[in-house]
């Protein structure tokens, strides 16, 4: 064995000092292969060996989608009131506050106006890494909010849905309200002629699932989403019958007829600017 400070200890050494940085590379939750993330990102987040489209932040999702820096956020400043008083293991503004900071947003959707090469559209979304992006009472104003905006200027309306956690059980019927409050709008929007496209990512689930994101005039999805209401699980130990395979993804709904089509992230900003093409005046 080689004392200290011999050719051994200093090998050791100089690996130390050569340790790759940590977050260089990372892990494919599709496949499981070891990734470099930065060829990753160069993909738009799109793994490199098995198509797993990982997930996305809202500003993340902004810049791939949207003409370089035309995004215009509207209403910001709506913050989230504690009607109930909820606790839960801690206090339900003290939550809001806490994920706010985590995530740089005010709340789990980001609402305004940009441009898809070119086209001036309203742009709203859903980020599942804001309580899992529940639909709160500030999300449905938001959401309703924008497409009113999109009805009185007659502008194309695209959301994009990322929200495995429905309604947000922490404002109760307040949450609820919001399907009813954000489905209406659309309904107007769509008397008054206007041309929705949905885009459901992974996850849309619960009450976004339930209310606007399945009432696109054009319903786009990524591969593989999960889209539903109840998880498969649950609907399992419901029902005790056994689902079948695939059940909720994508390539599931799109066989049976609940979306229009399957596109991959690198061709969804040219796919949407075709059909606004297609479809409007």
């Amino acid at each position: 064995m080689a004392a200290k400070g011999g050719p051994l200890h200093a090998w050791h050494g100089h690996f130390e000092a050569k340790r790759v940085p940590e977050g260089v590379w990372m892990r494919c939750d599709g496949c499981g292969a070891t990734l470099f993330r930065k060829q990753v990102e160069q993909n738009l987040s799109v793994c490199p060996e098995c198509n797993h489209h990982m997930a996305l932040t809202a500003v993340e999702r902004i810049r791939q989608l949207l003409d370089q820096d035309t995004f215009e956020n509207w209403f910001p400043d709506l913050q989230p009131a504690d009607p109930l008083e909820f606790d839960d293991r801690r206090p339900y503004p003290e939550r809001v506050r806490a994920e706010q900071a985590r995530t740089g947003l005010n709340e789990a959707a980001l609402v305004g106006q940009g441009f898809i090469k070119g086209r001036r559209i309203v742009f709203g979304i859903t980020d599942s890494g804001f309580i899992m992006g529940s639909m709160g009472s500030v999300v449905g104003e938001k959401l309703t909010r924008a497409v009113e905006e999109a009805t009185r200027q007659k502008l194309p309306l695209v959301i994009v849905s990322g929200s495995g956690g429905g309604a947000r059980m922490h404002e109760g019927i307040y949450s609820l309200m919001q399907m009813a409050k954000v489905s209406t709008a659309l309904g107007r929007y769509r008397s008054a002629g206007g041309l929705f496209i949905s885009v459901l990512t992974h996850p849309t689930m619960g009450g976004v699932a339930a209310s606007f994101a399945s009432l696109g005039d054009i319903i786009i999805a990524e591969p593989k989403a999960l889209i539903g209401f109840a998880g498969p699980r649950v609907i399992e130990q419901t029902v005790r019958v056994q689902l079948p395979e695939g059940f909720q993804t994508s390539e599931f709904h799109l066989k049976h007829g609940f979306i229009d089509r399957i596109v991959h992230r690198r061709d969804l900003k040219s796919l949407i600017a075709q059909l606004i093409d297609y479809t409007t005046p």
